[in-house]
Protein backbone atom coordinates (compact mmCIF):
# COMPACT_ATOMS: atom_id res chain seq x y z
CA UNK A 1 0.00 0.00 0.00
CA UNK A 2 1.10 3.88 -0.92
CA UNK A 3 1.59 5.64 2.18
CA UNK A 4 0.25 8.48 0.45
CA UNK A 5 0.73 11.77 2.99
CA UNK A 6 -1.23 14.95 3.51
CA UNK A 7 0.10 18.04 5.31
CA UNK A 8 -2.33 20.06 6.69
CA UNK A 9 -0.46 24.00 6.60
CA UNK A 10 1.84 24.80 4.21
CA UNK A 11 3.40 27.29 6.29
CA UNK A 12 7.61 27.18 7.13
CA UNK A 13 7.46 23.60 9.20
CA UNK A 14 4.79 22.06 6.55
CA UNK A 15 6.99 23.43 3.62
CA UNK A 16 10.07 22.23 5.21
CA UNK A 17 8.87 18.98 6.15
CA UNK A 18 7.12 18.20 2.19
CA UNK A 19 10.63 19.55 1.06
CA UNK A 20 13.04 17.16 3.24
CA UNK A 21 11.11 14.35 2.24
CA UNK A 22 11.39 14.82 -1.40
CA UNK A 23 14.99 15.43 -1.27
CA UNK A 24 15.37 12.77 1.17
CA UNK A 25 13.49 10.43 -1.76
CA UNK A 26 11.16 9.21 1.24
CA UNK A 27 8.31 9.18 -0.88
CA UNK A 28 7.61 10.60 -3.92
CA UNK A 29 6.27 13.91 -4.55
CA UNK A 30 3.15 12.99 -6.01
CA UNK A 31 2.31 11.25 -2.81
CA UNK A 32 2.33 14.51 -0.62
CA UNK A 33 -0.61 16.86 -0.67
CA UNK A 34 0.05 20.05 1.18
CA UNK A 35 -2.57 22.51 2.02
CA UNK A 36 -2.54 26.49 2.53
CA UNK A 37 -5.40 29.00 2.13
CA UNK A 38 -3.33 30.87 -0.50
CA UNK A 39 -1.60 27.93 -2.57
CA UNK A 40 -0.07 30.41 -4.74
CA UNK A 41 3.03 30.99 -1.85
CA UNK A 42 3.96 26.94 -1.88
CA UNK A 43 4.14 26.78 -5.92
CA UNK A 44 7.38 26.00 -5.36
CA UNK A 45 6.27 23.03 -4.30
CA UNK A 46 3.75 22.40 -6.82
CA UNK A 47 6.98 23.23 -9.63
CA UNK A 48 8.29 19.92 -7.68
CA UNK A 49 5.11 17.79 -8.16
CA UNK A 50 3.69 18.07 -4.51
CA UNK A 51 0.20 18.50 -4.90
CA UNK A 52 -1.19 21.73 -3.39
CA UNK A 53 -4.62 22.33 -2.62
CA UNK A 54 -6.92 24.99 0.21
CA UNK A 55 -9.10 21.86 0.29
CA UNK A 56 -8.14 20.29 3.36
CA UNK A 57 -11.27 17.38 3.36
CA UNK A 58 -9.96 16.73 -0.02
CA UNK A 59 -6.33 16.33 1.01
CA UNK A 60 -7.03 13.79 3.68
CA UNK A 61 -9.64 11.71 1.48
CA UNK A 62 -7.11 9.36 -0.05
CA UNK A 63 -4.09 10.34 3.06
CA UNK A 64 -2.56 7.32 5.06
CA UNK A 65 -0.69 9.74 7.32
CA UNK A 66 -2.01 13.49 8.33
CA UNK A 67 0.60 16.16 9.37
CA UNK A 68 -1.17 18.46 11.27
CA UNK A 69 1.21 21.68 11.39
CA UNK A 70 -0.78 24.45 11.97
CA UNK A 71 -0.83 26.94 15.03
CA UNK A 72 -2.23 25.63 18.24
CA UNK A 73 -5.51 27.33 18.08
CA UNK A 74 -6.02 26.11 14.98
CA UNK A 75 -6.46 22.29 15.37
CA UNK A 76 -10.18 22.11 16.84
CA UNK A 77 -11.39 24.19 13.77
CA UNK A 78 -9.22 22.12 11.51
CA UNK A 79 -9.73 18.83 12.98
CA UNK A 80 -13.50 19.11 13.12
CA UNK A 81 -13.58 20.22 9.53
CA UNK A 82 -11.97 17.33 8.48
CA UNK A 83 -13.18 14.53 10.83
CA UNK A 84 -15.95 12.97 8.64
CA UNK A 85 -13.34 12.01 5.91
CA UNK A 86 -11.26 10.55 8.21
CA UNK A 87 -11.09 7.34 9.25
CA UNK A 88 -10.34 4.75 12.30
CA UNK A 89 -8.61 2.39 9.68
CA UNK A 90 -7.03 4.32 7.01
CA UNK A 91 -5.31 7.17 8.97
CA UNK A 92 -3.01 7.89 10.91
CA UNK A 93 -2.97 11.02 12.41
CA UNK A 94 0.47 13.22 13.59
CA UNK A 95 0.30 16.66 15.38
CA UNK A 96 3.37 18.57 15.40
CA UNK A 97 1.16 21.81 17.40
CA UNK A 98 3.27 22.96 20.04
CA UNK A 99 1.47 22.12 23.30
CA UNK A 100 -1.53 19.94 21.87
CA UNK A 101 -1.26 16.80 23.54
CA UNK A 102 -2.87 13.37 22.52
CA UNK A 103 -5.23 13.33 25.35
CA UNK A 104 -6.70 16.91 23.20
CA UNK A 105 -6.70 14.62 19.91
CA UNK A 106 -8.64 12.13 21.59
CA UNK A 107 -11.11 14.34 22.76
CA UNK A 108 -11.79 15.97 19.11
CA UNK A 109 -11.46 11.93 17.33
CA UNK A 110 -11.33 9.33 19.05
CA UNK A 111 -9.44 6.41 20.74
CA UNK A 112 -9.77 4.56 17.86
CA UNK A 113 -7.31 6.48 15.91
CA UNK A 114 -3.69 5.94 15.87
CA UNK A 115 -2.39 9.70 16.96
CA UNK A 116 1.20 10.72 17.52
CA UNK A 117 2.53 13.81 18.80
CA UNK A 118 6.05 14.91 17.09
CA UNK A 119 8.05 18.23 18.15
CA UNK A 120 10.66 18.91 15.67
CA UNK A 121 13.16 21.66 15.84
CA UNK A 122 13.82 24.77 13.28
CA UNK A 123 16.86 23.09 11.79
CA UNK A 124 14.15 20.98 10.12
CA UNK A 125 14.52 23.39 7.15
CA UNK A 126 18.12 21.63 6.36
CA UNK A 127 16.95 18.70 7.48
CA UNK A 128 18.81 18.44 11.00
CA UNK A 129 15.98 18.64 13.14
CA UNK A 130 15.74 16.69 16.90
CA UNK A 131 12.13 15.68 16.91
CA UNK A 132 11.03 13.76 19.46
CA UNK A 133 7.75 11.38 18.84
CA UNK A 134 5.55 9.84 20.88
CA UNK A 135 2.39 7.89 20.33
CA UNK A 136 -1.15 6.39 21.50
CA UNK A 137 -3.14 3.59 19.83
CA UNK A 138 -0.40 2.96 17.41
CA UNK A 139 0.90 -0.62 15.51
CA UNK A 140 4.81 -1.14 15.45
CA UNK A 141 4.81 -0.23 11.96
CA UNK A 142 3.28 2.90 12.30
CA UNK A 143 6.00 3.95 15.08
CA UNK A 144 8.30 2.65 12.58
CA UNK A 145 6.80 4.54 10.16
CA UNK A 146 6.61 8.20 11.66
CA UNK A 147 10.00 7.35 13.05
CA UNK A 148 11.63 6.51 9.80
CA UNK A 149 9.72 10.14 8.71
CA UNK A 150 11.38 12.34 10.76
CA UNK A 151 14.68 10.30 10.42
CA UNK A 152 14.78 12.07 6.76
CA UNK A 153 14.29 15.63 8.57
CA UNK A 154 17.32 14.92 10.96
CA UNK A 155 16.65 12.54 13.71
CA UNK A 156 14.44 10.72 16.27
CA UNK A 157 13.36 9.50 19.76
CA UNK A 158 10.62 8.09 20.61
CA UNK A 159 9.80 9.77 24.35
CA UNK A 160 6.84 9.14 26.69
CA UNK A 161 4.22 12.14 26.35
CA UNK A 162 5.19 13.01 29.93
CA UNK A 163 8.82 13.90 28.92
CA UNK A 164 7.50 16.58 25.97
CA UNK A 165 7.72 19.90 27.95
CA UNK A 166 11.08 18.16 28.79
CA UNK A 167 11.97 17.75 25.55
CA UNK A 168 10.95 21.18 24.41
CA UNK A 169 13.20 22.76 26.27
CA UNK A 170 16.60 20.48 25.66
CA UNK A 171 15.41 20.16 22.18
CA UNK A 172 13.87 23.53 20.60
CA UNK A 173 14.81 26.13 23.28
CA UNK A 174 18.29 24.24 23.09
CA UNK A 175 18.79 25.73 19.94
CA UNK A 176 18.50 28.72 21.16
CA UNK A 177 21.11 27.93 24.00
CA UNK A 178 23.24 26.27 21.30
CA UNK A 179 23.69 29.56 18.82
CA UNK A 180 23.79 32.19 21.96
CA UNK A 181 27.41 30.24 23.22
CA UNK A 182 28.39 30.52 19.71
CA UNK A 183 27.86 34.21 19.10
CA UNK A 184 29.84 34.41 22.37
CA UNK A 185 32.58 32.01 20.62
CA UNK A 186 32.39 34.79 18.16
CA UNK A 187 33.00 37.56 20.13
CA UNK A 188 35.69 36.65 21.88
CA UNK A 189 36.98 35.46 18.89
CA UNK A 190 36.75 38.87 17.35
CA UNK A 191 38.73 40.17 20.49
CA UNK A 192 41.40 37.80 20.16
CA UNK A 193 42.48 38.87 16.37
CA UNK A 194 39.72 36.91 14.00
CA UNK A 195 37.70 39.50 11.65
CA UNK A 196 33.58 38.82 12.39
CA UNK A 197 33.57 36.63 9.39
CA UNK A 198 36.26 33.93 10.25
CA UNK A 199 35.21 33.73 13.82
CA UNK A 200 31.74 32.71 12.56
CA UNK A 201 33.13 30.16 10.64
CA UNK A 202 35.69 28.39 12.64
CA UNK A 203 33.16 28.96 15.73
CA UNK A 204 30.16 27.17 13.58
CA UNK A 205 32.43 24.59 12.50
CA UNK A 206 34.04 23.53 15.58
CA UNK A 207 30.82 23.38 17.39
CA UNK A 208 29.09 20.84 14.73
CA UNK A 209 32.14 19.11 14.76
CA UNK A 210 31.89 18.67 18.42
CA UNK A 211 28.10 17.42 18.18
CA UNK A 212 29.43 15.16 14.95
CA UNK A 213 31.95 13.14 17.30
CA UNK A 214 29.41 11.85 19.76
CA UNK A 215 26.31 11.23 17.35
CA UNK A 216 29.52 9.15 15.04
CA UNK A 217 31.04 8.03 17.84
CA UNK A 218 28.69 7.82 20.63
CA UNK A 219 30.82 9.01 23.11
CA UNK A 220 30.66 10.84 26.36
CA UNK A 221 31.73 14.62 26.24
CA UNK A 222 33.94 13.69 29.11
CA UNK A 223 35.26 11.56 26.64
CA UNK A 224 36.54 14.55 23.98
CA UNK A 225 37.18 16.45 26.49
CA UNK A 226 39.82 14.76 27.68
CA UNK A 227 41.70 14.50 24.26
CA UNK A 228 42.03 17.63 24.10
CA UNK A 229 43.28 18.80 27.51
CA UNK A 230 46.74 18.61 28.49
CA UNK A 231 48.51 19.03 31.20
CA UNK A 232 49.14 22.45 32.28
CA UNK A 233 48.02 23.34 28.63
CA UNK A 234 45.55 26.16 27.37
CA UNK A 235 42.39 24.24 27.34
CA UNK A 236 42.12 23.28 30.81
CA UNK A 237 42.85 26.96 31.69
CA UNK A 238 40.34 28.01 29.90
CA UNK A 239 37.03 25.63 30.74
CA UNK A 240 38.41 26.08 34.27
CA UNK A 241 38.10 29.70 34.35
CA UNK A 242 34.25 29.10 32.51
CA UNK A 243 33.95 26.66 35.36
CA UNK A 244 34.49 29.40 38.06
CA UNK A 245 32.24 31.71 36.26
CA UNK A 246 29.32 29.38 36.51
CA UNK A 247 29.10 27.91 32.81
CA UNK A 248 27.84 24.74 33.26
CA UNK A 249 25.55 26.10 36.35
CA UNK A 250 24.04 28.78 34.07
CA UNK A 251 23.29 26.54 31.76
CA UNK A 252 21.37 24.19 34.04
CA UNK A 253 19.87 27.01 35.82
CA UNK A 254 18.63 28.23 32.49
CA UNK A 255 17.44 24.82 31.18
CA UNK A 256 14.88 24.51 34.59
CA UNK A 257 14.22 28.01 34.43
CA UNK A 258 12.65 27.38 30.76
CA UNK A 259 10.87 24.17 32.11
CA UNK A 260 9.65 26.14 34.78
CA UNK A 261 7.98 28.67 32.59
CA UNK A 262 5.96 26.03 30.20
CA UNK A 263 4.72 24.38 33.84
CA UNK A 264 3.52 27.85 35.18
CA UNK A 265 1.85 28.64 32.33
CA UNK A 266 0.10 25.34 31.77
Amino acid sequence: MENNIAIIGGGNLGSSIAEGLIASGFVQANQITITKRNIGTIHHLADKGVITTSDNQAAVKDANYVILAVKPFQIKDIVLDIKPFLKPTQHTIISVATGVWIKDMEELLSAEFALFRAMPNTAISIQQSMTCICANQAASNQVAFVSDLFNQLGKSIVIDEKLMDAATVLGACGTAYALRYIRANIQGGIEIGFSAAQASLIAAQTVKGAAELLLTKNTHPEQEIDKVTTPMGCTIAGLNEMEHQGFSSSLIRGLTASYRKIKDDM
